[in-house]
């Protein structure tokens, strides 16, 4: 760099720290959510994947040892190096936060790899991504590797200009400004402030997609320029990252990103962090061949992205490689213009009349009852929330943790009741359980006042008939057992048409 890596120690010191944040918030997602969702006997099972898909197309360490035990140990070991090198205590040693970083990464590897559906988001690659090029940063001591900072300007690159193409290339809304009328109401989980972004001026909406497109196709060029035209590059890509955060859930992506934005900045920016910088050597010269052979392993990886932005037919969030080095990333290419939500219900009526008493199961983070208001959850992944967004859009026949999460309602198994908001069958079990299917709309500014109701929904039909536990533990729907939801019966008429 022109101006000299010696300017970006402060930077690389707030980078790793950061980083390190989100590893942690990965990782208390792991240990909180993975085994009831894909563990031993998780809606998804670790059991049967490990033996259907071989080690090669996803390696992991649970392929090793498939259980919940492991599961929750690499978890809380995760957690724990996360906090090592969150606080810097090993950070004046090259060997050992390098090795930390890869342990890191093989951990969360190792989770994704397995994670199937509840893992398959584009951040998780982008952490993964990220994390792997941290093991060469080298210590506290150390001069800033501008090749290293090169990589994660790179991979800003991909992750903004690839979500650019794909909104070009997607949904006719992008093109004539009209996505964010929608975007607000209908993301996977609004927090507090999307009603309020939802009800701004229709101009403002047309303005804020305007500048997405700036943000996404044009400022990512100047990232590779110099000072100071780089660092303004990256406040400008953190106040819309910002903007997105304080709009809504989005996991860690918006984070995430806003990490990367830091291999932009120089240390001028950093002032006001209170850290004294050591006195500073140059990288040891195998540490430095370590690092052309990554840039020479990124440049030959970066072939499949750059033909795959290139191409009319680009893919959104896809790994060319199962340890997820050198993605191609991309966001929303279309927008949904209504929500429609998935509400699970129980009755522990043994027989089902018009007058039996249904109850509702809340979610965590998605909407449900519409008078509580909207959560603030990211950086935090609510994994199942998501998977319910996604679910409303198909069948309950293409969702095969469906009915399994249907089974353990009825079980009330408390590993997944764990991962709602409240159970309404505390004290005994519910002999039925069904799916409604409601469209959501935010409410309007005079519904809010009249009603503080945040939203207004409406019953469109069944997404699933009642159904009950068999002596074998299956479903069974109108005295028949039902070994999947590719029933008829067990669908609407909305769900079928879709």
């Amino acid at each position: 760099m022109s101006d000299g890596t010696r300017s970006y120690w402060t930077s690389r010191f707030v980078f790793e720290r950061a980083l390190a944040f989100i590893y942690l918030i990965a990782f208390l997602c792991a240990a909180n959510q993975f085994v009831p969702l894909a563990g031993e006997r998780g809606l998804l099972s670790l059991t049967e994947f490990v033996r259907d898909v071989p080690f090669r197309a996803a390696p992991s360490l649970f392929f090793y040892a498939p259980t919940d035990s492991a599961l929750r140990v690499a978890a809380w070991l995760g957690i724990v190096l996360s906090c090592v090198l969150l606080t810097g205590l090993i950070r004046r040693f090259a060997i050992p936060t390098g090795v930390a970083w890869w342990v890191l990464w093989v951990l969360y590897l190792s989770f994704v790899n397995v994670g199937q559906t509840f893992y398959a988001f584009g951040w998780e690659s982008l952490l993964l991504e990220a994390g792997f090029f941290a093991m060469f940063l080298g210590s506290s001591t150390s001069t800033p590797s501008a090749p290293l900072n090169w990589i994660y300007r790179w991979m800003l690159f991909r992750v903004m200009f690839g979500a650019g193409l794909i909104k070009l290339r997607g949904d006719a809304c992008w093109r004539d400004l009209t996505c964010l009328h929608y975007y607000f109401e209908t993301q996977p989980i609004p927090n507090m402030l999307s009603w309020y972004f939802h009800w701004l001026p229709a101009g403002v909406h047309r303005a804020g997609v305007l500048f997405n497109h700036v943000a996404e196709l044009g400022v990512p060029f100047a990232y590779f320029t110099p000072q100071p035209v780089a660092s303004i590059a990256g406040l400008i890509t953190i106040a819309f990252q910002s903007t997105l955060i304080v709009s809504g859930n989005l996991s860690w992506l918006n984070w995430i990103t806003i990490v990367l934005c830091i291999s932009t900045l120089d240390d001028r920016w950093f002032r006001w962090v209170p850290i004294t910088r050591p006195t500073l050597h140059e990288p040891s010269t195998a540490h430095r061949v370590m690092t052309y052979i990554v840039v020479a392993v990124v440049a030959i990886l970066s072939v499949g992205p750059v033909i795959n932005m290139l191409s009319p037919g680009q893919l959104m969030n896809y790994s060319f490689n199962p340890i997820h080095l050198v993605n191609t990333y991309g966001a929303f290419g279309s927008i949904t213009r209504t929500r429609n939500e998935i509400v699970i219900e129980g009755t522990d009526a043994a027989t089902i009349t018009p007058d039996s008493v249904w109850r509702e199961y809340e979610f965590k983070g998605k909407p449900g009852d519409p008078a509580r208001q909207p959560s603030q959850i990211a950086p935090y992944h609510l994994r199942l929330d998501w998977l319910m967004w996604f679910a409303a859009m198909s069948p309950p026949s293409e969702h095969p943790w469906f009915p399994q999460l249907m089974v353990k309602l009825l079980e009330g198994d408390p590993a997944t009741l764990g991962l709602l908001r409240t159970n309404p069958f505390p004290d005994r079990l519910p002999h039925y359980v069904r799916a409604h299917y409601y469209e959501y709309r935010f409410t309007t500014p005079q519904q809010r006042r009249e009603t503080d109701r945040w939203w207004n929904r409406q019953l469109l039909g069944e997404y699933v008939a009642p159904v009950a536990l068999t002596a074998g533990g299956h479903l069974r729907g109108n005295d028949r057992e039902v070994h999947g939801m590719s029933e008829q019966r067990l669908r609407s008429g909305l769900i079928l048409d879709r």
